[in-house]
């Protein structure tokens, strides 16, 4: 549930005309200057059979002749509901929740037990994410990069994703109470309610809802180490929480620079909206990338063992973690939209070594 999780791609031209293929039809949609009008026409162009423009002798290449067109196909009401629950979120949720288990356990947790927790995880994940995109259907139009959600697009109904978000977080919460007991199911509902009702009007309130955010982000962590064993006050889990904490800063910095503009335009609150020059941005991600430095080397020595051991774990963290700290003074000393991408990338690697390093040194 971190604050945003994407690889930062060239934005499509604002000219560009897209193009919607589906069953066989097709829907052309000029995108005009403002997204709200570009999610609006792509959604309720009106759609013509391709095999009756052959008939008529109407030239059907239009994307062959105009490199400005995107082609893309019409997404399924499947594929909706799925991204309406932002799955790439969710994935990174769950990569750092198998983490966690395994780190609380000291090692593989049984197959069952993984399944439950991660379904769980992945419910309550999924309808903060569709809760948030409820919140911001509106918002969403002013965006390109989120005009053509679900919601915004129009081809989710309102009514229809509130029920499927309240379905996921109920049945998520009772399989992991069920399955695993108060703590995680603790975990998981004051995550969402974290996020959900504080983080996300926060976004167009203050810069600090990044700080929430990223504590929100991080709590799903405590749902697979209490699940697998973990105690609510261990050392560990918060280390953990606050490694994934640190983490979003350069993370979410990077992107809030790539779409500066985007996020000004709609109205949210971000530190590169109120501090357009990126010192702010780039200070806090010099301090996320020390921070998680710290944190990781921390969970290095805490198991105990070997001093060979931890000081063999600690330099792979240290290791790690330099390309992210690296890319943030860099960032800082050149904020511009080359660094900021080179510092995204960095960061999305950095994350899942950290845990693949702690989860090794846990378990041997």
């Amino acid at each position: 549930m971190s604050t945003e999780i994407l690889i930062a791609d060239p934005l499509t031209p604002s000219s560009a005309r897209v193009r919607y293929v589906s069953e066989g039809k097709r829907v052309d949609s000029q995108r005009e200057s403002h997204p709200r009008n570009a999610a609006h026409d792509a959604a309720n162009a009106t759609e013509v059979a391709v095999g009756a423009g052959q008939g008529r002798g109407e030239d059907t290449s239009s994307a062959a002749a105009n490199p400005a067109t995107v082609v893309a196909t019409r997404p399924s009401l499947f594929s909706d509901y799925i991204q309406l629950t932002k799955p790439r979120i969710v994935t990174m949720i769950l990569v750092t929740t198998v983490a966690s288990a395994m780190i609380a356990a000291g090692g593989w947790i049984a197959t069952v037990d993984m399944f439950w927790l991660l379904l769980g995880t992945a419910m309550v994940a999924g309808s903060a994410g569709a809760a948030n995109q409820v919140w911001e259907r509106r918002i969403d139009c002013n965006m390109t990069r989120t005009a053509t959600r679900p919601l915004p697009a129009e081809r989710i109904k309102l009514t229809p994703a509130i029920l499927y978000t309240a379905a996921l977080v109920v049945v998520g919460t009772a399989i992991l109470y069920w399955q695993f007991g108060y703590a995680p199911a603790a975990a998981g509902v004051a995550t969402w309610l974290l996020y959900v009702l504080i983080y996300t009007p926060m976004k167009t309130r203050t810069a600090w809802n990044t700080t929430v955010g990223a504590v929100a982000g991080a709590l799903p962590v405590l749902m697979g180490y209490t699940a697998a064993g973990g105690g609510i006050g261990d050392w560990t889990g918060w280390l953990l929480v606050a490694v994934l904490a640190a983490w979003q800063y350069p993370h979410f910095m990077a992107i809030a620079w790539l779409y500066r503009r985007q996020y000004a335009e709609a109205g949210f609150c971000m530190s590169t909206t109120v501090d357009p020059s990126g010192r702010s941005a780039a200070a806090q991600s010099i301090a996320g990338s020390i921070a998680i430095l710290g944190c990781s080397v921390a969970l290095c020595v805490i198991p105990g063992g070997s001093i060979a051991g931890m000081l063999i774990a600690s330099a792979a963290a240290i290791v790690a973690c330099y390309p992210m700290l690296r890319a943030s003074i860099r960032f800082s000393a050149t904020p511009d939209d080359a660094m900021a991408r080179k510092l995204l990338r960095s960061s999305l690697l950095v994350l899942p070594a950290v845990l693949a390093i702690v989860t090794v040194r846990t378990v041997l």
